[in-house]
């Protein structure tokens, strides 16, 4: 006591609140020591601060984020402190809800330091996703972020209409860095690649098998399944755009979003016998390679009105061929008939 340090080997807390704030000097003006100051420590040591239940929080575009009910061990780091966190649930916006398995993390005055983040979905799951990034929280609110992920179901990913026509896991990494963590300054890079990739029952698809008389178009299981993206706010581009199912179908091409207009190219390839509902395929797919006959695909438009030139072409073809017409029609009213009266008639 009479040299006015107080050291403390192990320190334990039943549960707390850690807050990342954005760091504003304000200084204000010394008070006067009150007379019993002498009985408190100049200095202050600990070894280490440990508690079961732990919320480690801050601000994210307007919400409360943070990692939630994890056990957090404290440890100086110089004039700041390290903290290690494990289990608990990180929420954040932008992203589903996410078990953690461990996350190191670094907090000074001015910079926010993840040396290392491991989430998953689900913590008992073979999946992973583990990221690196520094934050400013000082004046300096630059953002700079590095993840890779393997095998994470895309479900829980996806808006609520798409959750039950698509499946499978991703993999891949991504880039993001910008001057503070807002969206309209970033920028990055990544790639996706989605293993086990299935869609089922979309209504293109029911239409495309209305239309071919393939049953199989209802339900698509995708043997590659990937591309590549990069942004640079308000312009996204996907290259190296690549989804097959083999003996059906495959897509490649690159497309680019910026303030939602839609540009790009897509070479769509299909087997002759997934062609046989149109009249002299050829004319439109017109070259051959691979097992696929192929049509290159302009899109335009926006993204809430997208638009491409097959379709034209497609019509085209049946106007040069009026058989095939009234065959495509007895189909498409064959079909209204079985729908509206059962699948006997």
């Amino acid at each position: 006591v009479f040299v006015r340090q107080w050291r403390f080997t192990d320190v334990r807390v039943q549960s707390g609140d850690v807050e990342i704030q954005i760091y504003k000097a304000n200084p204000e003006a010394v008070a006067p020591k009150p007379w019993f100051s002498i009985f408190l420590p100049n200095r202050v040591y600990l070894k280490k601060i440990e508690s079961e239940q732990a919320n480690i929080t801050w601000q994210f575009r307007g919400e409360r984020a943070g990692f939630f009910g994890t056990q957090l061990l404290i440890t100086p780091h110089g004039p700041d402190f390290e903290y290690v966190a494990t289990s608990g649930r990180l929420k954040t916006a932008l992203l589903p809800d996410l078990e953690l398995r461990r996350a190191h993390l670094l907090i000074t005055k001015t910079l926010l330091t993840i040396y290392e983040i491991d989430l998953a979905s689900d913590v008992g799951s073979a999946e992973s996703i583990h990221a690196q990034a520094n934050a400013g929280i000082g004046k300096d609110k630059s953002v700079n972020l590095r993840a890779n992920f393997n095998q994470v179901p895309i479900r829980s990913w996806l808006p609520a209409d798409w959750k039950q026509h698509l499946a499978g896991s991703a993999s891949g990494d991504l880039h993001w860095a910008g001057q503070d963590p807002k969206l309209e300054s970033s920028s990055g890079e990544g790639s996706l690649r989605v293993s086990n990739g299935r869609i089922d029952n979309l209504p293109l698809l029911e239409k495309l098998t209305e239309l071919a008389q393939k049953k199989s178009f209802e339900h698509l299981e995708l043997n590659d399944c990937s591309l590549s993206f990069g942004w640079n706010y308000p312009k996204i581009e996907i290259n190296n755009i690549a989804i097959e199912e083999r003996g059906k179908f495959r897509i490649e091409g690159e497309m680019s979003i910026e303030q939602r207009r839609l540009r790009g190219t897509i070479r769509l390839g299909l087997t002759r016998e997934y062609l046989d509902w149109l009249p002299n395929p050829e004319e439109v797919f017109s070259r051959k390679q691979d097992g696929y006959l192929w049509t290159n695909v302009r899109l335009f438009g926006t993204i809430d009105d997208p638009g491409q030139d097959l379709s034209p072409r497609i019509i085209e073809l049946f106007k040069q061929s009026p058989g095939a017409y009234l065959s495509l029609f007895f189909r498409q009213f064959e079909g209204w008939l079985k729908r509206a009266f059962g699948s006997d008639h």
